[in-house]
């Protein structure tokens, strides 16, 4: 009874005073902040509090939206030409700096009317892992400095969803795929704790990795818009610094950008020329710092967002053409370890000493010996596989969850009317590796190597085509391309192809291997060379038949074979 009167009488303090709870070193319940956007919503003409679908713990999740003139239909507001800024709070629960950040934000931009909402619309997603936020506690984020309670990273389903933008395993990723594309924002912002390195800033940001994004994003992006907010931030008392990933263990002798690909949500977000930004705040400092960094980087982007409108729309509508007509298309990418910049870093002196557990050398940051220094920034990214697109891609009726994803991400598709005979570009899967352990409830693939082959394919009646002249081609093109970081292949929506159905019994087709060597001089040849360069496979009776096998007209020429083809033209 007494947990029950302490819940009401903060809701209760909630509705009518809004209170601050980060201030008490606390945040709120996934029951309390639903019900504060509800007030508002109830208070104020231009705000909505919106269902937006279902997740995985059986609640629903909710879009909270603002704007200056009571306008809530995302296509009059694309008319207007106003700049959407889409946040995303408590993807990992345990990190709920962003959940209070934006209901303060929220409340001070209705109730002063602010004319920052005069080019830009923003959307609030509360809480988007709400089944995080229901497994309460304060003891899973070790060494977090508060608040006194928060939720779990993991979803209902234990699934961290900042793997899960394109593999949707779980209906957030569904429901935040139905947001993302009704309102196509402009700008994402996705709100987080970091737990690396130590360091004088309260936060660190991730900027979607500009080498990957469309050129004209990328300058606009790496030469305007992000010195402008870091600048912004500096000037009102909130230096930030980039995401700080250590070349060695400690970032002194300089850190890389980070690449977020698309199982990420900036790198999901990126795929439509989305620019995105995962605010990192600093564990280690005060909660009260931490949310407070957070609504003031929240507050510049979209100060930035509501004076550069102009210039950001035309700049995504283009990136949006060039997409559309582009040819060439990067899949993989690795890092430039050649080029840098230097950026004045603010750290503390690493030093080592004796681990009270093990005896063993350990490092630790000494806070009595701040440092301000220049260190080197590899900041850049250069491809590393690029792919010619082609001018469609057929996938087969049977593969239904690849067809219900390219749907839900307004990927334009269209059937095939009749059984249709046609020459085709196919891959085969040459190599790959798997990781040992299975990485958010899939057996990843990774370092995938494909052997091309044009064959005449049979397509039935129902099949799907995709062309590609669409804006999305990006998505189209880096989940059905299956040596991209986060294919569909690499996620494990192929691996039937990988077993082999149909074998041989060795006794029965030792015969008539005999008779193929026979009558193919250069098979025979070819076997001969292998059996003596190759002591294993000389020994083997089975590995000398299969090798025959595999050679024969026997062997199934779907083995392996990815079942998306390319029309070429």
């Amino acid at each position: 009874m007494k947990n029950l009167q302490t819940t009401l009488l903060f809701l209760f303090v909630t509705i009518v005073g809004f209170c601050q709870p980060y201030i008490e070193n606390k945040t709120y319940t996934y029951q309390e902040v639903i019900e504060v956007y509800k007030q508002l919503d109830k208070k104020f003409s231009n705000a909505k509090l919106l269902v937006k679908g279902q997740t995985d713990s059986g609640k629903l999740l909710h879009l909270f939206v603002i704007t200056n003139d009571g306008d809530f239909n995302p296509a009059s507001i694309m008319n207007k030409n106003k700049r959407v800024l889409l946040i995303n709070n408590a993807i990992h629960a345990g990190e709920p700096c962003g959940v209070d950040a934006s209901v303060e934000l929220a409340k001070n931009l209705l109730k002063n009317n602010d004319p920052l909402l005069e080019h830009i619309v923003i959307c609030i997603i509360p809480g988007y892992n709400i089944g995080g936020m229901l497994n309460r506690n304060s003891t899973t984020r070790t060494g977090q400095n508060s608040p006194e309670e928060y939720g779990f990273r993991g979803n209902s389903k234990n699934l961290d969803l900042n793997r899960d933008f394109i593999k949707c395993d779980s209906k957030n990723a569904k429901s935040f795929a139905n947001i993302f594309h009704e309102w196509n924002p402009d700008v994402f912002i996705d709100t987080h704790t970091t737990n690396g390195t130590d360091f004088q800033y309260n936060m660190s940001i991730i900027t979607t990795q500009p080498d990957k994004l469309n050129p004209l994003l990328r300058d606009y992006v790496r030469e305007k818009m992000n010195p402008a907010i870091y600048l912004n931030m500096k000037n009102s008392g909130h230096e930030i610094t980039p995401y700080v990933s250590a070349l060695d263990k400690t970032p002194d002798n300089g850190f890389k950008d980070y690449l977020e690909t698309p199982r990420y949500s900036t790198g999901y977000a990126a795929l439509f020329n989305t620019i995105g930004y995962v605010t990192e705040a600093h564990k280690y400092k005060s909660y009260k710092n931490r949310v407070e960094y957070t609504y003031q980087f929240i507050l510049k982007t979209a100060e930035w967002m509501n004076k550069d409108y102009e210039q950001l729309g035309l700049l995504k509508k283009k990136a949006n053409e060039q997409t559309k007509a582009q040819a060439q298309f990067d899949i993989l990418w690795i890092p430039d370890t050649v080029n840098y910049t230097e950026v004045d870093f603010k750290g503390f002196e690493a030093q080592n000493k004796s681990s009270l557990v093990t005896g063993k050398e350990i490092h630790y940051y000494n806070h009595e010996k701040p440092f301000s220094e220049n260190v080197k920034y590899f900041d850049r990214y250069q491809p590393s596989k690029s792919i010619e697109k082609p001018t469609i891609y057929i996938i087969p009726q049977g593969y239904s969850e690849i067809i219900a994803l390219m749907l839900l991400n307004k990927i334009e598709m269209s059937q095939f009317n009749t059984d249709t005979l046609m020459e085709v570009e196919t891959y085969y899967i040459e190599n790959y590796e798997t990781v040992k352990n299975p990485y958010e409830s899939h057996y990843l693939h990774y370092n995938v190597e494909v052997r091309k082959e044009k064959q005449f394919i049979q397509i039935y009646k129902g099949d799907w085509r995709i062309e590609t002249n669409q804006i999305n081609n990006r998505y189209i093109i880096e989940t059905l391309e299956p040596e991209a970081h986060d294919s569909y292949f690499a996620w494990n929506f192929f691996d039937g192809i990988l077993q082999q159905k149909e074998w041989f019994s060795s006794w029965h087709f030792d015969d008539e291997a005999a008779q193929i060597l026979g009558d193919n001089s250069t098979l025979k040849a070819e076997f001969e060379t292998k059996r003596k360069e190759d002591k294993e496979f000389a020994n083997s009776h089975f590995a000398q038949l299969y090798f025959i096998y595999k050679h024969s007209e026997h062997y199934e020429i779907t083995h392996n074979r990815y079942p998306v083809y390319r029309l070429l033209k």
